[in-house]
């Protein structure tokens, strides 16, 4: 438990998990401070909160200072985390504060390699319309609210857990989602059995935990069930499942489904996101929603009126194309999101990637292979290594030719900052290009729809 009154300082306060969290502290009446490279969106929020925000990282910003919280993106050379060292200041991770905050309720967490902001999101959604003033902390801005999290009235907090890096080990939930189960973040895990183990480790040695709820349609979660000491509750759509989604419509928008547990239907669903993939993440909401008390109507109208994560299969129609922006990198999610990009007009697929990481790529190249399967275009700019060593013949090239051995028609080029131009030069009316990436994509996609002009 954290003592009334701490001053709590975030270093890289402009975060999106980090400000999350932060977001929280606020609600709970603790005195916030936190520091970041820009100002941006997140930090200027933070800022009408009552937050202390300062732009730049400098030692006297941590003066008078309880707690230091940092996340795993923030080095030890970081001036503002060595004097707090120095200083004997008490220095935390984020996840270990979040766990500290959501201590203080009852609390459901979301976790595994995607999906799990959207999952958060929804179950997020569905308690409100329940009337149970759910908090919620979340990586993404829910485009229903506006922000990325909120205190709520105490009585349940739906967190997004984040395994990438190991520290899902810091946040015992009461409830626990896992939704997939894949080889992912290999900078920090060996493999994919590392991966699973590491989860199972969580979900048996959590004392606190009431009940987990498993994608059954995952290859990895089905491994996981098989060593986990805890009864599971399973949910999906390809297989059967505790709780099952049967896609009743031809996949255009809005999604329709009908849900059933333990093969009796709950009623009919519909869902205005694309991606039929969704209806899986619907039904982990459903499946935790059920079991927290919600109603079926409630499920049904949270659902209906759910407008996702900003950046997640996020559709700007402009100039006579759809423009779509996804985060994923994994090369399974990403072959679902083509699948879906099918469903949303007749025109060519262009798919635009930042190759991220060496051991990534490497570990699922043959994944990354077949991932861009239907696209007419593949656009690819140089790889995103972040600190990684070289993996020798594991490079921008080696994608490019892998790709182009699959028979795809691929475009590489090496500045990102020249894709627009030859977007400008070849996009064609009716067609779907798709940035898959991060932020310095998205940017670049917002600035091209603005110049195209955004359709309402």
């Amino acid at each position: 438990m954290l003592e009334p009154g701490l001053r709590i300082h975030f270093i890289g306060i402009g975060g999106i998990g980090v400000s999350a969290v932060a977001r929280i502290a606020v609600g709970r009446g603790y005195r916030v401070s936190g520091s970041d490279v820009r100002q941006s969106q997140l930090t200027d929020a933070m800022e009408a909160l009552g937050a202390t925000v300062t732009i730049g990282h400098a030692p006297e910003n941590i003066d008078g200072v309880d707690i230091v919280v940092v996340s795993t993106a923030i080095p030890e050379h970081n001036v503002e985390l060595a004097t707090a060292r120095a200083k004997g200041v008490r220095v935390v991770h984020r996840s270990e504060i979040l766990a500290a905050l959501i201590a203080e309720t009852r609390s459901v967490g979301v976790t595994g390699t995607h999906g799990k902001g959207t999952v958060s999101s929804m179950i997020t959604r569905i308690l409100d319309e329940d009337g149970q003033d759910p908090g919620f902390v979340i990586g993404g801005l829910l485009l229903n609210y506006g922000v990325n999290a909120r205190a709520g009235d105490g009585r349940v907090m739906v967190a997004e857990v984040d395994e990438s890096d190991g520290t899902h080990r810091n946040i015992p939930t009461n409830l626990l989602v896992c939704n997939y189960l894949e080889a992912d973040h290999l900078n920090y895990y060996d493999d994919l059995d590392d991966i699973i183990r590491t989860m199972a480790e969580v979900i048996d040695q959590n004392d606190g935990l009431e009940q987990v709820f498993v994608n059954g349609d995952c290859d990895g979660n089905r491994t996981l069930i098989e060593r986990v000491q805890r009864d599971v509750i399973t949910y999906g759509v390809e297989t059967e499942c505790d709780y099952r989604g049967v896609l009743t419509g031809d996949g255009q928008l809005p999604l329709r489904f009908e849900a059933f547990c333990q093969g009796t239907s709950l009623g009919h669903f519909e869902l205005p996101l694309p991606g039929r993939y969704n209806v899986t993440n619907a039904m982990a909401a459903i499946a935790v929603a059920d079991h927290l008390g919600a109603s079926v109507e409630a499920m049904q109208r949270g659902l209906a009126d759910f407008k996702g994560l900003e950046n997640r299969f996020t559709i700007v129609r402009a100039g006579g194309l759809a423009i779509v922006k996804d985060y994923n990198s994994h090369p399974t999610a990403m072959r679902k999101v083509l699948a879906s990009a099918r469903d949303l007009t007749d025109g060519r697929i262009v798919s635009i990637f930042k190759p991220y990481r060496y051991t990534l790529t490497n570990y699922l190249k043959d994944e990354y292979a077949t991932a861009f399967a239907g696209s007419d275009e593949v656009i690819i700019t140089t790889m995103y290594a972040a600190n990684e060593d070289p993996i020798p013949g594991i490079d921008t090239e080696f994608v490019v030719n892998m790709l182009r051995d699959e028979g795809l028609n691929v475009t590489f080029i090496p500045d990102q900052t020249k894709i627009v131009d030859h977007l400008r030069a070849t996009a064609q009316a009716g067609d779907k290009v798709i940035f898959f990436g991060g932020d310095d994509f998205f940017r670049m996609a917002d600035a091209w729809a603005d110049e195209r002009g955004v359709e309402a």
